[in-house]
């Protein structure tokens, strides 16, 4: 994250985020596969690196070899062998911003579901753990749903509303107001908020 200067005067924080490299390998319509979609290819890397398969796949639309591929439903407007860049969006405009979260490994209930802790006296024999898991007299177990220790991040993230602040076609850098989900050099998914 860095920060621009606004209109206003205030410095205003962003993320930036680089868009570059994004063909249309495949049209997925209702037809054919049953659903409506469009396959971007992305990431440049070498033949050695992917099947021989996805080679064949992306040499029929004279794409030079990808490493990722994704598919966007209800894509319209974009035709196969077409780059998709930082040309489609425009400043001021909203949009959602969605990536895989950071993973924070094994956590307990008072970082993972933010549980109050149990008092820090000498005589108390519970602080951090995670409570009544219910009642022992009717139910006998540990119902569904029940918040516990276990693995946190690593999850598919939306956040809506984010504004482009700038955009500079010459480098492909979208400045996008606030943070996005996951780490540096992830891959994230940007969308227009169609009203």
């Amino acid at each position: 994250m860095t920060q621009l200067r606004s209109v206003t005067g205030n410095y205003v924080p962003v993320t930036v985020v680089l868009v570059n490299s994004n063909w249309v390998s495949q049209i997925k319509t209702e037809t054919k596969e049953g659903y409506n979609a469009c396959q971007i290819a992305f990431g440049d890397c070498s033949k050695k690196n992917i099947s021989s398969s996805q080679i064949g796949h992306l040499s029929k639309q004279n794409i030079s070899p990808k490493k990722h591929l994704c598919e966007i439903r209800d894509m319209k407007g974009v035709e196969v062998g077409s780059q998709l860049n930082a040309s489609l969006f425009q400043e001021g405009e909203k949009i959602k911003v969605s990536g895989i979260s950071k993973g924070k490994g094994f956590a307990g209930v008072i970082k993972r579901h933010n549980q109050s802790r149990g008092p820090m006296a000498h005589g108390s024999g519970y602080h951090r753990g995670v409570g009544s898991l219910g009642s022992g007299r009717d139910n006998n177990r540990v119902l569904k749903g029940k918040k516990m220790p276990g693995r946190m991040g690593g999850e598919k993230v939306t956040i809506s509303n984010l504004i482009v602040e700038k955009i500079d076609n010459e480098k492909q850098i979208i400045f996008v107001r606030g943070g996005v989900p996951g780490p540096r050099q992830s891959l994230l998914t940007l969308t227009k908020i169609v009203a």
